[in-house]
């Protein structure tokens, strides 16, 4: 089974699987991966400035030469630059990065910034505390107005957030960028997302770190009955769910196995969503002393556009 496209809200569609770029540095072997992944067929690359690898992801497209409208781009707003003022800045950087005049996906990593006296060197601009984030949205939402944009999203955003953040938006969220996997399911938040027809994408799908999902006995039990890879039976339980996936990997083979999926059975979908053990890479809790800072923060400090 080849996985296809999942169309978010406003119509655009996303693959159902694409590429993560984060933690790859080493000079050429990034761009080879690149190139590798789109001949296999993939499409959607995820990509940040704070990987900074993306003038070598942009260099890696152009020689790729796949037609532009057959790519999905996804970049996320710098941490520095998540004040209103600087959001199309930090837009342009990221497009000049990458050789391209427009992102189809654009994310906010994390709901605020987390330092006190945050300052961008390069435009001089300086935030004491969080940035509120109904502020960044707003700069965000104006970018889809002028092109430069095709959709929005959040990521690392908890339900608590999204339910105060969701009233005020002109434009809602089209995909929430979460960690979720077999030992992190998140079973209340995507239900929560779907239901507001936000779009689930899975970061950190396969683990990794400490995070050894892949190593569970269910999860490679099934693998074996299937004749096929952990990732695999992952990677299918996720699509199931309407869960798009980034996996990384700089494995041609694994690339190739991580495109397709397997027919689960409904007890083996339920049995892995049973699955008690709990670990994940990311904590995106919120108390409430946060959630003033992130939806009321001192305006006069981060001014509003």
């Amino acid at each position: 089974m080849v996985l296809g496209n999942i169309k978010l809200k406003n119509g655009v569609s996303i693959p159902e699987i694409g590429l993560g770029t984060s933690g790859i540095y080493e000079k050429g072997v990034l761009a080879v991966n690149i190139k590798t992944a789109l001949q296999m067929g993939y499409r959607h690359i995820d990509c940040a400035k704070g990987h900074e690898n993306q003038r070598e992801i942009g260099k890696a497209l152009q020689e790729a030469s796949v037609p532009r409208k057959q790519l999905f781009i996804t970049s996320r707003i710098p941490e520095d630059m998540l004040q209103p003022e600087l959001v199309p800045c930090a837009v342009k950087e990221i497009l000049n990065e990458l050789q391209l005049d427009y992102l189809d996906l654009l994310l906010v990593n994390w709901p605020s910034s987390t330092g006190s006296g945050l300052k961008n060197d390069v435009y001089g601009a300086k935030c004491y505390g969080p940035v509120p984030i109904m502020d960044t949205w707003k700069a965000m939402e104006a970018l889809v107005d002028s092109g430069k944009v095709r959709a929005i999203g959040v990521s690392n955003f908890s339900r608590a957030v999204l339910e105060m953040m969701i009233p005020q938006c002109r434009i809602v969220p089209t995909a929430n960028q979460i960690e979720v996997h077999p030992h992190n399911p998140e079973h209340n938040l995507v239900n929560y997302c779907q239901l507001k027809g936000i779009t689930i994408i899975a970061h950190s799908p396969l683990g990794g770190g400490s995070v050894r999902v892949m190593d569970d006995d269910l999860i490679q039990s099934i693998a074996k009955s299937h004749n096929c890879t952990p990732a695999q039976v992952i990677i299918s339980w996720l699509w199931v769910r309407g869960i798009a996936v980034i996996p990384r990997s700089n494995n041609e083979s694994r690339l190739k196995q991580n495109l397709s999926t397997v027919s689960l059975t409904l007890d083996e979908m339920q049995m892995i969503g049973r699955i008690q053990k709990r670990e994940r890479r990311l904590d995106s809790g919120n108390n409430i002393e946060e959630l003033t800072q992130i939806f009321y923060g001192n305006a006069s400090k981060c001014p509003v556009v």
